[in-house]
């Protein structure tokens, strides 16, 4: 198995740009739960935290497709550490609001600007495309990157929320802030595995998002980021209910585990499946593996359903990257690929606010429905544009046969 992965970075710059990737990416995982946990501890309202944590995943979800087609049009070097840079300068006076107790709205505010933070997950896995497009490497690579996307999962939120408890509520949100400008430099200097700015043609002159098929799986990764955000606000009311808050960051690792290790596997696996049958699955696994919620009344029983929960995630998200890179003009990749990213932000902002709002009014436990219904949702949507995803699919085949 891991002589594959072994393969993909025989290829000059491969080990570099991941690593780099890897360290620009932790504040995925440390940004929202660190917000909640330190919001949590100074002001002692989950539904002010899971709103300024949802302000903060939506700005970044809609903020991020126009980085990337900035990028597209201009290249990583330029525009990247740009706006990293807004979003740190950001992130530091949000830290330095709830330090001082400034008034709530700026809360939101800064919280509202830092979302300039790019997709390095789309930035990484565009430069693999550069690197094995049209080679069966690509999913290898694609699976590689879902990896570590989930470890960062694993010991972000243990490091977030870790730091906040034991030392001071803004640590976690801070060392995110060092990661990301960090990674962001690591990654813009090296050129040499940069993609190639590409002309767009008169067909690709507009935003990707007017593509059907794209906006499908964008809605269908809104339903499912609505489950993790609510996983993660649910989590930590939940551990804390039952006298430990810390036990929430090992939850959180505990689900991204499930999905890391079923993303190790996936990635070798030569499967004959189309790829649009592949997505129905995982989104219906995703929604059956939510229903064992409802009986969980313990720390336990919480990470051990979340962690068969977890595993698929992976899956869909190496599934959705592969659509992406078959549906979406070469010249508009990262920018595509970052809408899909942006789907399941908008839906971590939704599951945190909503997951923040039923936990205040109704309890710990019953904000697991969230996620439940978010599930439903999810297999509803692909359902409904099922046959709309196997046309585009086929057209997608068609085109580059040609």
């Amino acid at each position: 198995m891991f002589k594959l992965y072994r393969e993909i970075f025989n290829a000059p710059g491969a080990k570099g740009f991941s690593a780099a990737g890897f360290i620009a990416r932790m504040p995925i995982s440390m940004m929202g739960i660190g917000i909640v946990t330190m919001l949590s501890q100074v002001r002692g309202e989950y539904g002010l935290a899971g709103a300024v944590a949802a302000t903060f995943a939506l700005s970044s979800a809609l903020i991020a497709p126009h980085i990337s087609r900035m990028v597209d049009r201009l290249g990583q070097s330029r525009v990247l550490l740009p706006s990293a840079g807004i979003s740190v300068v950001s992130i530091i006076s949000l830290l330095l609001c709830t330090r001082y107790e400034a008034p709530v709205w700026t809360l939101f505010l800064f919280a509202l600007l830092a979302g300039c933070m790019p997709s390095m997950s789309a930035m990484v896995r565009a430069r693999w495309t550069e690197l094995y497009r049209g080679s069966p490497m690509l999913h290898t690579a694609f699976s590689f990157e879902s990896v570590v996307d989930e470890l960062c999962f694993i010991i972000g939120p243990v490091i977030s929320v870790g730091l906040s408890i034991m030392f001071f509520p803004e640590a976690g949100p801070l060392l995110s802030c060092i990661f990301l400008l960090i990674g962001v430099v690591l990654f813009t200097l090296q050129r040499s595995t940069e993609p190639t700015v590409r002309p767009l043609s008169l067909k690709s002159a507009g935003t990707v998002i007017k593509i059907g098929s794209l906006r499908l799986l964008a809605f269908t990764l809104v339903a499912v980021g609505t489950i993790f955000g609510t996983i993660d606000v649910v989590s930590v009311a939940f551990a804390e209910s039952q006298g430990n808050t810390v036990a929430a960051s090992y939850v959180l690792s505990i689900y991204a585990i499930g999905s890391c290790l079923a993303g190790l596997v996936f990635g070798t696996l030569k499967l004959r499946t189309p790829l649009y049958l592949q997505f129905l699955i995982t989104v219906a696994v995703a929604m059956v593996t939510m229903i064992p919620l409802i009986f969980v009344d313990s720390i336990v029983k919480l990470a051990f359903v979340v962690f068969f929960a977890g595993m698929s995630v992976a899956p869909t998200m190496i599934v959705t990257m592969g659509l992406v890179e078959k549906i979406v003009p070469e010249s508009q990749l990262t920018e595509g690929m970052t809408w899909a990213i942006t789907g399941l932000g908008v839906g971590v902002a939704l599951g945190s606010a909503a997951g923040g709002w039923v936990v205040d009014g109704f309890g710990e436990r019953m904000g697991f429905s969230v996620a439940i219904a978010a599930g439903v949702i999810a297999l509803a949507i692909v359902g409904i544009g099922y046959k709309s995803l196997q046309s585009a699919y086929y057209h997608a085949i068609s085109s580059s046969n040609k």
